[in-house]
């Protein structure tokens, strides 16, 4: 892990929390160029109800509108959990040449958690990966998220039954 891979990672912690503020899963990414951030974007699938409306994938598209091509060769994506299949597939699709990721995603990382698509040597590209990088930080963002919507749900679930309980007595 260098001082650079740390800076971009806290940009895409930046855009984790943008992401967050939405009510999204706070996951953000990064794509870089030549030492410059091309792209940025955070996760929107509730807002824009769109399964593909990943954090990466954002990224990768608004990338390819500024290089004006497809092929993102010699860029490094940034992002604070591990990608899915859905998102390595576009990575490798895309040739980023290197992918630096957070926090490893136990469920559906592919980039060396349950699989490891990224470095797949059966594919006709493949991007280096550094995993780890701010983890802790990258791993508390989604954590605390998802311990807030737990609580939630179980103020929700009193507030039902208080309201239930309410609504027989005063019959």
């Amino acid at each position: 892990m260098n001082v650079q891979d740390e800076l971009f990672m806290k940009e895409a912690i930046k855009e984790a929390e943008k992401a967050q503020d939405l009510n999204e899963v706070p996951i953000g990414a990064v794509l870089v160029h030549e030492g410059k951030i091309i792209s940025r974007a955070h996760n929107l699938r509730e807002s824009e109800q769109n399964a593909i409306a990943h954090a990466e994938l954002l990224a990768i598209d608004k990338a390819c509108r500024e290089m004006g091509s497809w092929r993102l060769e010699d860029t490094t994506l940034y992002v604070t959990l591990e990608p899915c299949p859905m998102c390595s597939g576009a990575i490798i699709l895309s040739r980023v040449k290197r992918v630096v990721y957070g926090a490893s995603d136990p469920k559906g990382g592919c980039a060396g958690t349950l699989m490891n698509l990224l470095e797949d040597e059966r594919f006709n590209h493949q991007s280096e990966v550094e995993k780890g990088v701010l983890e802790k930080e990258c791993g508390e963002l989604l954590s605390n998220f998802f311990k807030k919507i737990r609580e939630r749900k179980k103020l929700d679930k009193k507030k039902r039954q208080f309201d239930s309980i309410t609504k027989i007595y005063s019959e």
